[in-house]
Formats: structure tokens, sequence, C-alpha cells
């Protein structure tokens, strides 16, 4: 696949009304830590590239259980890699979390227009392509440290509307999804089907990140990294409902600084008529994203924490 450097002008999204900010005094802790990421967003980027490793460094000692959740991650995923290189992979995975601080701060309220330089789009005609006859298109990618930020810049090129899971606390949701639409065309809660559908049936593109484990009932144990992970159907079913294609996106942040935004052709013969083949499908396309770049995938998370015998041993 040819490369090619990024030339777009920044896209202006007409962003959904979130409607007012809750402003009760229950609120006001949650709302100074935005104000404070909101400032952090601000610094100049060498000083946030800087600050990303050591920024790093301290999440690894101060999330002790996610650090360790994260190692047992490792091991499930790469049995076969020696102990040593399995540890930097996990020091390397922090740093990039440390990084992604940063990177998120900057999608949300502040200007990526430093990570627009020697940005690098590849497959933008296969999103052409899918889009053919005016179909919608569902637009997939996992849990990676880059996600926020290559949403961002990917919508530069594309009008991305996004599916996610709203945050539990009223004014962090608030400030995030405000946040959002200052570049996605529309941003859906997990339970907002039926706009969603609305939304892929008139030809618009919908991006969400299936591969965690969540307590819906509309998942299946589909084969990841050679294990049962209990996965989210949810692909298969918004595909089979809307008549959308679907097609994946992959990000990574190159070694140079520079960042790459992929799409790939649309999965053919999507959907079938197994939920749980196209499931599994949805994950080896993320499993082959993450083994790419493992040490910029959320690890943090615990995704075989459910196994098909009910035991759910695998992280004690």
């Amino acid at each position: 696949m040819t490369e090619r450097p990024a030339e777009a002008a920044p896209r202006q999204a007409t962003p959904f009304d979130p409607g007012p900010p809750p402003l009760q005094p229950s609120t006001w802790l949650t709302w100074l830590g935005v104000g404070f990421a909101a400032l952090i967003a601000r610094l100049p980027w060498s000083l946030q590239q800087a600050l990303g490793k050591p920024l790093g460094v301290l999440l690894k000692v101060a999330l002790g259980s996610r650090r360790k959740v994260a190692a047992r991650n490792l091991e499930l995923c790469f049995p076969e890699m020696p102990a040593g290189e399995r540890a930097q992979l996990l020091d390397d995975a922090f740093t990039a979390l440390g990084l992604a601080m940063f990177e998120f701060a900057r999608a949300w309220w502040g200007d990526v227009a430093p990570m627009r330089k020697g940005l690098r789009v590849e497959g933008l005609e296969h999103l052409k392509a899918a889009q053919e006859g005016g179909r919608g298109v569902i637009v997939i990618s996992g849990h990676f440290t880059t996600l926020e930020l290559s949403a961002r810049l990917m919508c530069d090129y594309a009008p991305l509307a996004g599916m996610y899971r709203p945050h539990a606390t009223g004014a962090m949701e608030w400030a995030v999804k405000r946040g959002r639409l200052r570049y996605a065309t529309a941003m859906f809660g997990r339970e907002e089907l039926r706009p969603a559908l609305k939304h892929l049936k008139q030809g618009g593109l919908l991006w969400f990140a299936p591969d965690q484990d969540t307590r819906r009932g509309d998942s299946v144990f589909v084969p990841f990294f050679g294990r049962p992970a209990y996965s989210l159907t949810s692909t298969h079913q918004l595909a089979r409902l809307s008549g959308a294609a679907v097609i994946a996106f992959a990000h990574e942040r190159r070694p140079d600084g520079g960042y790459t935004l992929r799409l790939s052709p649309a999965f053919a013969d999507f959907p079938s008529k197994d939920a749980t083949a196209d499931t599994a499908k949805v994950m080896a396309a993320i499993e082959a994203m993450i083994r790419a770049v493992p040490a910029q995938y959320l690890w943090i998370h615990r995704r075989f924490k459910r196994q098909p015998d009910g035991r759910g041993e695998l992280y004690k």
C-alpha cells in the first residue's frame, strides 16, 4: 500500500448540542480536573513528548493493579516471548500510555496541528469504494493509546461519527463529549442503537472499538491471541441491521514521532448469517493491528476476565 502525505485542511464538524454542563457542587472537583487537563493540553508538543516517558514510569508505579493486569496480558498473548523482552514491552507500553495522556487531552481540548506534520494517511480509496451507492460504513479499531488522537486526525479526511461508552461522571461525560464534537459529526452512546442505525442507513460513517470485555449480553467467545475472549457482536449486528460495509482502521505512532493512519479494504462477505464467525473476523483484524505495534495497545484492560468455564481465574 502506498503511503500518502496528509494534505487535507482540517474539517469543521457540525456538532450536536450536548446541552448545558452540570454545575452542581458535586461536580466541582471533576471540573477542576478537567480544567487542569485543558491547560496541560496547551503545553508545547515538544515538552509533552519529553514528559511522556517519565509520566509513563510514574503511571507504572502508581497503577500497581493495572501494571499486574498488563503484565499478565502480555504473558497470555505472547507466551513464546522471552521474559526480558516482555518486561521491555511492558515498559514501552507504559511509556506509550504516558504520552497518550497528552494526546487525549490535545484531541479533546487542544490543538493537533503539530501531529498533522508528517502525517501519513493510507487507504482512503478503500473507504471511498465502501461508500459507493450511498452505503454506510462501520470503521473499527482497537483500544490503542493513539485511539483518540487518530480519530481526530482522520476526521480531517472523513466525517466520522463515534459510538462510545459514556463516562459515569456527568461533568466528565459533558466535557469529553463536547471535546469530541469539535471534530466528530456525532457521538452515540453504546445504548443509542436507533440513532446510530439511522446514521448508517443515511450513508454515514460510524467508528468504534469493539475489543473489550463488557457485561453486555450480546457477546460471544472467539479466539484472540489463541485464547477465548468474550467479544461484542455489535459489528455484526449493526452491519446486519443497516446494510453497512465494515473496514478496519489501524493507527500508529511511528519511531520518527509522526503518525500513520491506515484504512483496509472492506471485509468480504460481511455480515454473514453467523454472528460468532463475523465477530471472530473482527477480532482477528484487531489482533493483527496489535501485533504490528504491540507497545501501543492498551494492555491494562482485563481482556480475558471471563472464560467459557466460568472460573475467570486468569488474573489471580
